[in-house]
């Protein structure tokens, strides 16, 4: 396990397109991402190829992964943001070098497709990658508060930190008006199975983690805490034969834990139709499963480590996550 070093204020953050290039970005969200991250205290740049784009709304593969490799050899570049996630970063795997990824470990963060590419370099480097906000993330006027502040815990302070729900959340297509935007109360966090567990942490959207399944780029998940999220196409049935693929997986018995995040309202997967498929599964019988978790297509998101340690206290009186 590698664990990059953490930012410090004045570092360069260096902004990559693995999945839709910056071009589908509106010039509003691009101004207002690179303002709140220079607010923050960081110096941005973009990869070369990062405008670049053909009718999938990516650029080539070869443009893709030259940006990263160029990121991970650039000394100056201490993280990297994804610019959006998308559906195709899984096709510049094979093209990576992983031995330059883990020879300039340095944090890479992102969600939704980005979770293929956080996935592989885990598992075929040992550095520890981010499931937290895009460059285009930062580009939300409100209600990203919460967001910003977990970024930091996760990436800037050293120790562990609890997580706590959000006070609020929102799940719409917040680019097309800012100013029109009703953020609605949120619920805590809930059980569904009780129990301790501690474990590394793998994952993220459920849909392209499952892109890995017979892949070398899948983790071996022994002694793993699987956190999982999806996106509103994905349905009720859907969510049911995913996590169904994802039981059959060599060394699932051995997971520690399940954690859920939240599911849009358009998924019509609310907390009833959730336990139900997870109760219908005589393998989670015996782990603890969280769920409603601030981490998934809606506002506001946590950051979480892929291949940190975690610690999950699960019981129908309250539950805690603590990342070590």
């Amino acid at each position: 396990m590698i664990i990059p070093p953490k930012l410090k204020i004045g570092d360069e953050i260096r902004i990559v397109a693995p999945a839709r290039s910056l071009k589908i970005l509106s010039v509003e969200t691009v101004q207002i991402a690179t303002q709140k991250l220079e607010s923050l205290g960081f110096k941005v740049t973009f990869g070369k190829n990062v405008a670049n784009s053909d009718s999938n709304f990516s650029s080539s593969i070869e443009d893709r992964v030259s940006d990263l490799h160029e990121a991970f050899l650039d000394k100056n570049v201490k993280a990297i943001l994804t610019v959006i996630g998308g559906y195709n970063s899984n096709q510049i795997l094979d093209y990576l070098d992983f031995e330059i990824i883990k020879n300039n470990p340095k944090i890479i963060c992102g969600y939704s497709d980005i979770t293929a590419l956080n996935t592989a370099i885990y598992t075929q480097s040992g550095l520890i990658t981010y499931l937290g906000p895009h460059y285009s993330s930062f580009g939300m006027k409100y209600g990203f508060d919460y967001s910003i502040d977990y970024f930091k815990k996760a990436l800037m302070i050293e120790g562990p930190f609890e997580i706590n729900s959000s006070e609020s959340w929102k799940d719409d297509l917040w680019f097309i008006d800012q100013e029109k935007r009703e953020f609605i109360k949120n619920n805590p966090m809930y059980s569904i199975n009780e129990g301790n567990a501690e474990g590394i942490l793998v994952g993220g959207n459920i849909s392209t983690f499952n892109l890995l399944c017979g892949t070398k780029y899948f983790p071996d998940l022994t002694d793993k805490i699987l956190m999982l999220e999806a996106h509103s196409e994905v349905k009720e049935p859907h969510f049911d034969r995913l996590l169904q693929q994802l039981i059959q997986q060599p060394n699932f018995p051995k997971i520690k834990g399940l954690i859920i995040g939240m599911f849009q309202k358009d998924s019509q997967i609310d907390p009833e139709k959730l336990e139900r498929i997870v109760k219908s599964k005589q393998e989670l019988k015996l782990i603890p499963v969280i769920a409603g978790v601030n981490f998934g297509h809606i506002t506001p998101i946590i950051t979480l480590p892929i291949g940190g340690e975690i610690k999950i206290v699960v019981s129908k009186e309250g539950c805690k996550i603590v990342l070590q």
